[in-house]
């Protein structure tokens, strides 16, 4: 007959729940991962799944135990690392997207949205034009394995444990946060230089031939002119996002690290 302790019983709960809380708050922040038309239950069972591959070679501390005040601190601990590592991603398609809705309000398509399903809201169409291609261009480079192997190394990088994150951390996360209006400037400048020079030339139209009617003819050239830049654009767009898709995880892997130095 097969018996066992509390004591194993409580360790082995511990060895699969506290890893398993911080890989299901990264699949529900990370992008990708957390798209809303994923079905939840992929979603758990590939949570699961990393789990039964990660735990066994993880070393968790045997004097948790997960009922106890020490060990619900634990967890909330890995859902909090879980979701700053999936909320580091994110923000690189949040400037993908940011720079799509600045370019179309500059070439006039601010009017012009569609129902996102992922963030059951209105989005820009052209915000996301650049969400649909930035996403595809993800995965064509393989991000999505980048983003489990670098939670796989976030275990070791800032091991199971009682001990806080650090402000260092939360720090760097704000500074990351503070790159998106960087991104989408670099995304967005030759848009924004174009119609720059466009509407200069249409005003000194204006001057120099006050009987042309600027407001019939304005928009078809900004428009035209918008979409011809985005075109040309195109082939200098996957560079970009395979630059700040390898920025963001060193980033994450950094945030990991720093959360267990004071």
């Amino acid at each position: 007959m097969i018996s066992f302790t509390s004591a194993q019983l409580n360790f082995w709960i511990a060895t699969f729940v506290f890893p398993l809380a911080r890989i299901m708050a990264f699949i529900a922040t990370a992008p990708i991962l957390s798209n809303r038309q994923i079905p939840n239950r992929v979603k758990i069972g590939f949570g699961f799944i990393l789990t039964v591959a990660i735990a066994p070679t993880l070393s968790i501390p045997t004097d948790i135990e997960p009922g106890t005040a020490q060990g619900i601190l634990v967890l909330l601990i890995q859902i909090l690392v879980g979701v700053a590592m999936g909320f580091t991603m994110r923000l690189v398609f949040t400037a993908i997207e940011m720079a799509g809705e600045i370019a179309g309000l500059q070439i006039g398509l601010g009017f012009a949205s569609f129902y996102d399903p992922q963030r059951a809201s209105f989005t820009p169409i052209l915000a996301q034009f650049l969400g649909v291609i930035a996403a595809l261009t993800f995965l064509t480079m393989d991000g999505h394995l980048y983003l489990i192997a670098t939670l796989t190394e976030s275990f070791q990088a800032f091991p199971i444990s009682a001990t806080p994150p650090t402000a260092n951390a939360m720090h760097t996360i704000a500074l990351w946060g503070g790159s998106i209006f960087v991104f989408a400037l670099q995304l967005s400048l030759p848009v924004l230089g174009a119609l720059l020079i466009t509407n200069l030339a249409m005003g000194i139209l204006s001057r120099s031939a006050p009987q042309v009617n600027l407001f019939a003819i304005g928009f078809p050239i900004t428009l035209t002119v918008g979409f011809i830049i985005i075109a040309l654009s195109m082939s200098y767009f996957a560079p970009l996002v395979d630059q700040f898709t390898h920025n963001g995880i060193d980033t994450m892997l950094r945030v990991t690290r720093q959360m267990g130095k004071p």
